[in-house]
């Protein structure tokens, strides 16, 4: 009796460690997003902070995670003027972009990761801007130390309408592309 108690014991045990996942935090400092959103007539790209996030592994291999931006230090790169590069900004910041006076953060949520190769992963996930979720699909490079992603997401899915063609019309060269790329690159805490 006492030798199938133990035998029991160490089946559970064992399974338990098999399936326990590992929760790693993303280092914030060393972390950024970076967008480039199109138009027209050229493009702008900038970096947003990650608030916080994690990533979990089981048997070193991506399961799930969440990444926080803080869509209220939103920049750009490529404006120079000073007064331009303000009214962008503030435009970014306004009810027609990401209206971070009301919607502070920005999350992605990995629902699920699927092993391609090495640490090549598909993943599925939602992505919620401005309130509003919408699944997403991107491929992500991920271990233990450092993951990436690239993520391209439809902004009119996030009620992200101005300067789109799907919604207005005659805008010629002020018209803006609805897919924006991002960049998720993050350094994790050991």
């Amino acid at each position: 009796m006492l030798k199938n108690l133990l035998v029991a014991t160490v089946a559970l045990a064992s399974v338990a460690a098999f399936a326990k996942a590992d929760k790693v935090e993303v280092d914030t400092a060393a972390s950024k997003i970076t967008y480039v959103g199109k138009k027209v007539t050229g493009q702008h790209t900038g970096d947003v902070k990650v608030a916080n996030g994690y990533l979990t592994f089981e048997k070193g291999a991506l399961k799930s995670g969440e990444v926080v931006a803080d869509m209220t230090t939103i920049t750009n790169a490529d404006i120079a003027d000073q007064e331009y590069h303000k009214k962008f900004i503030d435009h970014m910041n306004s009810a027609d972009f990401f209206d971070t006076a009301n919607a502070k953060t920005a999350t992605i949520v990995i629902k699920s990761a699927k092993k391609v190769k090495g640490d090549n992963y598909k993943v599925n996930g939602d992505l919620t801007i401005k309130g509003k979720t919408a699944p997403v699909t991107f491929d992500a490079v991920a271990n233990k130390e450092k993951a990436t992603a690239n993520v391209v997401f439809d902004r009119t899915k996030y009620d992200i309408k101005y300067g789109s063609g799907k919604f207005f019309q005659g805008l010629g060269d002020k018209m803006i592309n609805d897919d924006v790329q991002l960049t998720v690159d993050l350094t994790l805490k050991k």
